[in-house]
């Protein structure tokens, strides 16, 4: 019987969606490979967009999610990383040089660009979550992706900064605290998206990935290998649920049903020829009639494609000019992936296509050891980002000249003390 390889390190991930809260549990091998332990999720609450509007829901959930994780791996964590969509997240490029005069660049040099770097950085008022080496320059030359070793006037890098509204992040991290987990740090779901869903070659010829999430779609730009742009659309596939909701008079369970079994982005000549039910098996009689159903509360297919693609029309105009406005268009376009919960309704890949004018492709989650086979989806690709990025551990400037990287961090010990005391007063 061949023995399972050994766990040198464990990671815990918490992605807080709009739509849902799920978590996993992951260990990295002595080989290199990332291995399952166990994943759960559950319908989100008291997250609106991406914002915290109820903490006692929010905790709730977190905690619920993670438990279940914990279940399925069969052991337990103290600290997690946790993605976040919403909480305002922005970017920007900040471009820093230094002079050289010509001689060779050492690991020195770069490490003082870093810390130049470092003291250039202006949140104004805001958090920043990440701030990384995006590609570094030297005089007439460009996209260098180590300096090391080469001749120059000037070096000089291009940082990639990711900032967020402080408040809101605090009540992310807070919600996740009162669930006595450790906060290992907070990863910018574009980030993590990008881990999942693209390859190395992909982030470095430059792609733009759009996270079509519940409430909340990211658009991010790869160039380089790095995230150098980010804009946020706060409109997701739950305002295609409330469209339908509020054209055919149901309520948002049933649009949702409906959105999921029998919507699609591209309109077909049978939609007009197909009755849809309203209601799902053993509701046939349940509840009033669905504005323009028939006595047995079916509705024309193709008035449902009709109703998604209108919504799908106003979203595909707000990323064409995110995309428009980072520059990603001509020979700098080369493709788009969808990723996120929303991307898994039927025909969108070819309908973003026709409507942005580029190759489009989905993108799920990676393959990884012991992942479920419902959890390669496109709507759990950031959460398998999450644990992808906390092993990679890409270097931010704020850590650099350092042996210590600020973290959010309560005491290991008295965390663990405080789940378990909780876990009593909720059960016992």
């Amino acid at each position: 019987m061949a023995t399972q390889p050994r766990i040198e390190r464990v990671f815990g991930a918490v992605n807080i969606g709009s739509f849902r809260i799920s978590a996993m549990i992951a260990g990295l091998t002595e080989g290199g490979e990332m291995v399952v332990l166990g994943s759960g999720h559950r319908a989100s609450k008291g997250i609106r967009r991406g914002y915290v509007t109820d903490m006692a829901a929010a905790t709730y959930a977190v905690r619920d999610a993670i438990e279940r994780a914990e279940k399925l791996a069969g052991t337990s964590v103290a600290s997690v990383w946790i993605g976040c969509s919403g909480a305002g997240l922005t970017s920007q490029v900040l471009p820093v040089e230094i002079d050289i005069g010509g001689r060779r660049i050492e690991e020195e040099d770069i490490e003082q660009l870093l810390i130049a770097a470092r003291g250039g950085l202006e949140p104004d008022g805001r958090m920043v979550l990440h701030a990384q080496p995006a590609c570094y320059f030297l005089d007439g030359a460009e996209g260098i992706a180590n300096p090391r070793g080469l001749h120059a006037e000037r070096l000089g890098v291009d940082i990639h900064v990711m900032l967020a509204d402080g408040a809101p992040m605090r009540n992310l991290t807070e919600a996740v605290q009162n669930a006595h987990l450790e906060v290992e740090g907070v990863i910018a779901s574009p980030l993590a998206t990008g881990f999942a869903c693209l390859s190395a070659e992909e982030r470095d010829l430059g792609v733009a990935i759009v996270e079509f999430g519940g409430q909340v779609t990211n658009v991010a730009i790869y160039s380089g290998g790095m995230l150098v742009g980010l804009e946020v659309i706060p409109r997701g596939s739950a305002d295609i649920t409330d469209a339908i909701a509020s054209a055919f008079g149901i309520k948002r369970f049933q649009a949702e049903r409906l959105k999921c079994r029998y919507g699609s982005a591209i309109a077909s000549p049978a939609d007009h020829r197909e009755l849809v039910p309203v209601n799902g098996p053993g509701e046939e009689r349940a509840g009033p009639l669905a504005r323009g159903a028939d006595d047995q509360n079916r509705i024309p297919r193709a008035e449902l494609v009709s109703v998604i693609t209108a919504e799908l029309d106003r979203l595909a105009g707000d990323v064409g000019r995110a995309l428009e406005a980072h520059g990603f268009s001509g020979r700098n376009a080369r493709q788009v992936v969808l990723t996120g919960g929303g991307a898994e309704l039927t025909g969108l890949a070819d309908y973003a296509q026709s409507a942005l004018g580029k190759p489009v492709r989905i993108g799920r989650a990676p393959q990884l050891r012991g992942l479920p086979e419902a959890h390669l989806a496109p709507g759990f690709a950031t959460l398998a980002g999450l644990v992808l990025y906390a092993a990679e551990d890409p270097i931010d400037i704020r850590s650099v000249g350092s042996r210590f990287q600020s973290r959010i961090k309560a005491q290991g010990g008295l965390a663990q003390m405080g789940r378990i005391w909780a876990a009593m007063r909720e059960y016992f």
